[in-house]
C-alpha cells in the first residue's frame, strides 16, 4: 500500500496560496489582455488548477510565495536593479560598438553575506541580470561571476548589491 504524506496546513500556507493565486490571475490578465466572461473564466480555472498543483508538490512555501519579503523588493530594490540594468546595457553596448573599449573578460568570486538560500539566490540572477556579468555557481556564500570586463567585476566586488539584497533580507 502506497501511502502519501499529506503537508501541513497552517495560516502561512493558505495566505500564501490564496496570494499565489492573486498573483498568477493578475499576471494572466495583464497578459491576455481579453475581458470577456468566458476567457476570464478560463484564467480563474487555469490559476486555481496551478495553484492546486503547486499546493500538491508542496512548493508554496517560503521560498515560492516569498511573502516574508513584502512590497519592499518592488519599490525599493527593483527600481535601483532596473537603473543598474540600464547603465550596464549602455556600458555593453559602448564596448561592442567601440573597438578601443576593452573587453576582458574575468572571472572573480563574489562573498554573498545574506543569511537565506532565498536572498542568496536572488543576488546571483540580479547579477546576471545585469548584462555583462553573469553567475557561474553559488556555493555556499561564495558566487562566481564572469564578467565582460574588470570594471563590471570590480562592481560586483564594490558590494553595493550585496548590501542592497541583504538589507532587503533583513528588513522582512
Amino acid at each position: 500500500m502506497l501511502v502519501v504524506a499529506k503537508p501541513k496546513v497552517s495560516g502561512k500556507h493558505v495566505i500564501r496560496s490564496v496570494l499565489l493565486g492573486i498573483v498568477l490571475f493578475g499576471t494572466w490578465l495583464l497578459w491576455s489582455g481579453h475581458f470577456t466572461s468566458f476567457l476570464v473564466s478560463f484564467g480563474v480555472v487555469s490559476c486555481l488548477l496551478v495553484v492546486l498543483m503547486s499546493r500538491r508538490m508542496n512548493i508554496v512555501d517560503a521560498e515560492g510565495v516569498p511573502i516574508q519579503l513584502g512590497l519592499r523588493p518592488f519599490y525599493s530594490f527593483a527600481p535601483w536593479l532596473l537603473k543598474e540594468i540600464v547603465v550596464a546595457n549602455i556600458d555593453v553596448s559602448r564596448r561592442i560598438l567601440n573597438p578601443r573599449l576593452p573587453i576582458l573578460p574575468t572571472v572573480v568570486r563574489v562573498r554573498a553575506s545574506q543569511k537565506g538560500d532565498l536572498a542568496r539566490v536572488i543576488y546571483a540572477n540580479s547579477i546576471t541580470l545585469t548584462p555583462g556579468t553573469i553567475s557561474i555557481d553559488l556555493a555556499g556564500s561564495q558566487i562566481t561571476v564572469h564578467a565582460l570586463c574588470h570594471e563590471g567585476a570590480e562592481e560586483d566586488l564594490a558590494g553595493e548589491m550585496d548590501r542592497r539584497i541583504t538589507k532587503l533580507e533583513g528588513a522582512g
